[in-house]
């Protein structure tokens, strides 16, 4: 049996990279998926590719730090699925990049909204949904860095992604006894949109590729991968992890 089977999942950031990878995983191992992102285009092309391929989707193009959207992706997942059982909370954004006496508070206040306001808003209404089901998987996606390593210039980013792994302990340990597992993913670079962002250049690609144990960027797939693990029920006692998919870049050196 495939592994999400019956299985309804809210992926966020769906229309490019980890969370587009992660829709096609997660639609091939039998969930229906609910795809949430800005860009309508991408996600419209995304669910016409899945349904193809013999699988059930539906998309909700909006912004993650207005209320109405987290809102509006659970009552799709419901209306549309009846249920909901995993919420992969994957978007985000690079945010305000540059030394901290050089960010404005209106950016610093933009990249908290962008990775981790948002997150907090769709778990608030993720919560009853998958509580109604019996609990299920919760899973953000954060980043080693701010956890393991800090990288100069990247203060907001750090600071907001760090705080997913405090909101995903906390929620495991209010949630578990209803049976809600709630963990927190950790990339290393990954070769995305927002990865080429970061590194524009090809020397600094190879820089950031230096870092890693297997010195080499993640395929998005790879990270998919990790997400798979953490909404199955492969993954049934691991719950308020920070689980690395990092390559190794956190045990080494800058």
């Amino acid at each position: 049996m495939a592994a999400l089977s019956n299985k309804t999942a809210i992926i966020t950031g769906a229309s490019s990279g980890i969370g587009l990878e992660a829709a096609r995983l997660f639609a091939r191992e039998g969930a229906r998926v609910v795809l949430v992102a800005r860009r309508a285009a991408e996600l419209d092309r995304l669910v016409s590719e899945i349904v193809a391929d013999g699988g059930q989707a539906a998309a909700l193009a909006g912004d993650l730090t207005a209320e109405e959207c987290a809102r509006a992706a659970v009552e799709l997942a419901l209306d549309r699925f009846g249920g909901l059982d995993i919420a992969f909370n994957n978007a985000g954004s690079l945010g305000a990049l540059g030394s901290l006496d050089q960010v404005s508070l209106e950016s610093w206040r933009a990249t908290l909204d962008s990775n981790l306001s948002s997150a907090f808003l769709c778990a608030k209404h993720q919560l009853p949904a998958l509580l109604r089901g019996g609990g299920g998987s919760m899973i953000f996606t954060s980043s080693f860095v701010g956890h393991a390593i800090g990288f100069p210039g990247m203060a907001a980013y750090a600071a907001s992604k760090a705080g997913l792994v405090g909101l995903a302990r906390t929620l495991a340990a209010e949630y578990g006894a209803r049976g809600l597992r709630v963990n927190a993913l950790l990339p290393g670079g990954t070769d995305t949109e927002m990865g080429r962002a970061a590194a524009a250049t090809q020397q600094q690609r190879e820089m950031v590729a230096s870092l890693h144990a297997l010195k080499r960027m993640a395929a998005p797939e790879e990270i998919a991968r990790a997400a798979l693990f953490l909404a199955s029920d492969a993954s049934s006692f691991v719950t308020g992890t920070t689980l690395f998919v990092d390559g190794g870049v956190s045990i080494g050196k800058l």
